[in-house]
């Protein structure tokens, strides 16, 4: 798990390079040569205090130490030098391994700046090497600021997440376990360590024999594709008493010659992206695909020995999408190898990605004995959903891994369990996953309603509201304006979930429209039915309607029957219950996502009296009033700065305070101008929702030589950036050295003494206005550089400037209070829907 100490030092240390070495590649590159530097050094100290000696910095290479390059009193320029050499000649130290060795091969400082370097080193010191998982967490953060993800779709999965998949799977001290997409080797290793474990004694002492140990290193496998991976993985099995570790660069997919390798359990979290135009896989694979998780899937089944197990994660797709090619696979699956799904929350892999995700568990042998599976639903890890992924108390998995592990025993010792329900899970006959030919695997289709779980009955959707499906007309159809005869249509742009927007209304003739049931009513329920899977669900209250309107084909209408209030019905149709329900029951193509009526028909909701319901709908209408009046004080909220008219008039174009710079393109079609080191903002940088943008990173990048051979300049951190071409008097302060396109013009300050960035781009954002009426030009407005730096701003002293910036960042305080509000509120809401839902609702529609 990335922790925020280890964030926080790999951001600043990446802050420190950027100004001397501004390809991120290349600080990447820096930076974990010297986390490995360190790392061995602290391997040594642990040697010396157990009383052995050190290997690593040792003879000739003894002198290039931490604690020597670190001590008080060593120059500046000593220490660079003795740095640079250390790390140039580090390849040739006899007393590291070979796979140290090669990762210094051919590294050197690219920077002769002291200050930079005791900068760094001193951030560097601060990491502290109790396990080298650590080195894994920074080295995969490292991978995640260059775009999220390795360029094969790596990301990182939780240390809790690995280590509960292998303890359910449970590998044994003869078995030879393979992750074919290894990463960082963390289920390799968590294996190993589990396998130590499940052969340690009550007092502590290891119960393998020396052979034992010599022959459990070996059963241990791992493929990547990567070979930053590869090497990091050699490195972490090596630290982990690994004398040879089995790590080996290969392309699990489309290489062929370690196809006849087979495993006693696989274990992996394997990429879930495929490149532009697909995987070309060879024709040995059991499913023809060009999805690199479809292919993934189908691998690690085939390559099971007889006995084999597997645990190993999927996106949701794996488990719901309905190609060829994902039904295909489920039915291999469910005939010959799947044996229980468990379900994560959508967040576990936060930060690097949002993606919902499922476990899946084979088992060769169980799966020809047993005709169910099992489905389980994790709701909390431990770890908020956030992007910090924080520690909370509910954790869902020690009982699923203790009820999982119960199930599978039972099977194994001929005893399977006689109850179709867990606290945590159901059990499902095969015969009635494989009753259509999608063998969905999301387990809300198999479970059933618990027992006194909640006071009210669940109703199928179909029971209480009639679906109808919206009309298709062409585009020759549509009218160019309304007449008194036409029919509007709407549409899912006009449908918005706070009403219909009538200008977003299409006219057909009135004639076409022979199906009255199609023209909406006040009541409706408009749902979007045929759409990106974004959009996919989305409602629309029908509260009034001025004229009859129909609605357009990817639209549906939901119209509540007597048994149900349309005000509660929409609450429930907005919870997480429907929404997952319908992202795990669409159907995706390349392009769309659509919903069945059938399916939704079958969604089940709970239906209290209707006195019941209005007490909710009267609760949550209260909880929205709050809402709407926060929401008017953030929508209202300007920021005043006073002006005091004795406060000097400054131009932006004045010398002795500020620089006025503007930005460039370099040319489009020089490749290598672009994708470099130099971060380059566009007008994408700075969201037109934000008040002043702080800017710690751009959507582009150049190259040096692309700011060389261009009119852009690179400006200093701290610097005010303005859009200042067609979309006029968008603001922010660029927090590090970065260039723009010429559609900015730029305030560099250059006499800190006498101006703050903040101040100063919140007087710019007066100027808009002017800036606006000052702009010129035929094919698009612009104000050129020599009337921006005649614009003026009142300059206050140093110290008002700090004060105004305090008063309005105590205005910012109270109106993110109100954003707070908000949220707040919004739970409410949600918890005064999921009361009348029960403890039971996850065990029927949310899995």
């Amino acid at each position: 798990m990335l922790d925020a100490d280890t964030k926080r030092r790999i951001d600043t240390a990446r802050d420190i390079l950027v100004g001397k070495v501004p390809d991120p590649k290349s600080q990447v590159e820096q930076i974990t040569i010297a986390l490995i530097y360190k790392f061995m050094d602290d391997i040594d100290a642990e040697s010396e205090e157990l009383g052995g000696r050190r290997s690593f910095f040792a003879g000739d290479f003894a002198r290039f130490g931490w604690a020597k390059l670190m001590r008080a009193g060593l120059g500046g320029h000593e220490t660079l030098n003795l740095y640079a050499e250390a790390i140039t000649r580090m390849a040739e130290n006899p007393g590291i391994p070979r796979l140290f060795r090669d990762i210094f091969n051919n590294a050197y400082l690219p920077y002769r700046d002291p200050e930079t370097l005791r900068a760094f080193l001193k951030v560097i010191d601060e990491f502290v090497y109790d396990h080298s998982e650590r080195l894994g967490d920074a080295f995969e953060y490292l991978l995640s600021v260059l775009g999220a993800q390795g360029d094969a779709g790596q990301f990182r999965t939780p240390r809790h997440i690995i280590d509960f998949i292998v303890a359910v799977v449970d590998p044994k001290k003869d078995e030879t376990v393979l992750d074919p997409a290894c990463g960082t080797a963390g289920f390799l290793i968590s294996s190993y360590k589990h396998v130590l474990a499940a052969n340690t004694g009550a007092d502590g002492a290891s119960a393998l024999t020396p052979d034992e140990r010599e022959r459990l290193a070996a059963n241990f496998t791992g493929y990547d594709i990567s070979p930053d991976m590869v090497r990091l993985s050699l490195v972490n099995m090596y630290l982990h008493q690994f004398a040879n570790p089995r790590i080996f660069e290969y392309d699990t997919l489309t290489s062929e010659e370690r196809w006849h390798e087979y495993a006693d359990v696989i274990l992996a979290n394997p990429p879930f992206m495929s490149p532009k135009g697909g995987i070309r896989p060879h024709n040995r694979f059991s499913v023809q695909s060009k999805r690199s998780e479809v292919l993934f899937v189908d691998y690690m089944a085939e390559h099971l020995t007889p006995t084999g197990r597997a645990g190993f994660i999927v996106p949701e797709g794996i488990i719901f999408q309905s190609q060829n090619a994902h039904k295909q696979l489920r039915k291999l699956l469910v005939e010959e190898y799947l044996v229980a799904v468990v379900s994560l929350p959508a967040g576990v892999f936060n930060p690097y990605s949002g993606v919902k995700t499922s476990i899946l568990f084979l088992d060769r042998a169980l799966a020809k004995k047993s005709d169910r599976i099992a489905f389980f639903k994790v709701e909390n890890d431990g770890f908020d959903l956030g992007a910090q992924r924080r520690p909370i108390e509910k954790n869902d998995l020690p009982q699923v891994q203790v009820e999982l592990s119960e199930y599978l025993h039972g099977l194994r010792a001929g005893e399977p369990s006689v109850d179709n329900q867990f606290n945590s899970g159901v059990i499902v006959e095969k015969e009635r996953v494989a009753a259509t030919d999608e063998y969905n695997l999301s387990s809300e289709r198999y479970r059933t309603p618990i027992s006194g779980s909640t006071a009210y009955p669940f109703v199928p959707l179909g029971d209480v509201a009639e679906l109808i499906r919206g009309m298709t007309f062409r585009k020759s159809d549509q009218l160019e304006q309304a007449t008194e005869d036409s029919l509007p249509v709407a549409t899912t742009k006009a449908a918005q979930e706070s009403g219909i927007v009538e200008n977003a209304l299409y006219h057909v003739p009135r004639s076409l429209l022979r199906d009255d049931r199609k023209l909406l009513s006040p009541g409706d329920i408009l749902i979007s039915t045929a759409n990106s899977l974004r959009l996919l669900g989305r409602t629309t209250h029908v509260r009034d309607v001025s004229r009859p309107t129909s609605f357009g084909a990817f639209m549906s209408v939901i119209r509540p029957n007597s048994s149900v209030l349309d005000t509660y019905l929409i609450r429930c149709l907005r919870t997480k219950f429907a929404y997952d329900f319908f992202m795990r029951n669409a159907n995706t193509t390349t392009n769309i996502s659509n919903l069945n009526l059938s399916t939704l028909a079958d969604f089940q909701i709970p239906l209290p009296p209707l006195e019941v319901q209005q007490e909710i709908v009267a609760e949550i209408e209260g909880y929205q009033k709050v809402i709407d009046g926060a929401r008017a004080v953030i929508d209202n909220y300007r920021p005043h700065i006073p002006i005091n008219p004795d406060w000097p008039m400054v131009e932006l174009g004045d010398p002795d305070v500020f620089r006025v710079e503007s930005g460039g393109t370099p040319k489009s079609d020089s490749k290598e101008y672009w994708d470099g080191g130099v971060p380059w903002i566009t007008l994408v940088d700075l969201p037109p929702d934000r008040f002043i943008t702080e800017i710690t990173t751009t959507a582009r990048t150049i190259s040096e030589d692309g700011l060389r051979n261009s009119s852009a300049k690179l400006l200093p951190a701290n610097s005010v950036v303005v859009s200042s071409r067609a979309t006029i008097g968008r603001i922010g302060i660029n927090r590090i050295p970065l260039a723009t396109n010429q559609g900015f013009k730029n305030v560099v300050i250059e006499d800190t003494t006498r101006a703050i960035p903040e101040y100063v781009a919140l007087a710019m954002t007066k100027l808009v206005p002017t800036m606006q009426a000052q702009a010129s030009g035929a094919t698009y407005k612009e104000i050129v550089k020599s009337r921006f730096s005649r614009l003026q701003i009142p300059l206050p002293s140093r110290e008002i400037q700090e004060g105004i910036v305090a008063g309005i960042q105590a205005e910012q305080n109270l109106v993110n209070a109100n954003c707070e509000l908000i949220e707040r509120f919004e739970r409410k809401i949600q918890d005064a829907v999921a009361r009348v839902w029960g403890e039971g609702a996850t065990a029927r529609n949310d899995s």
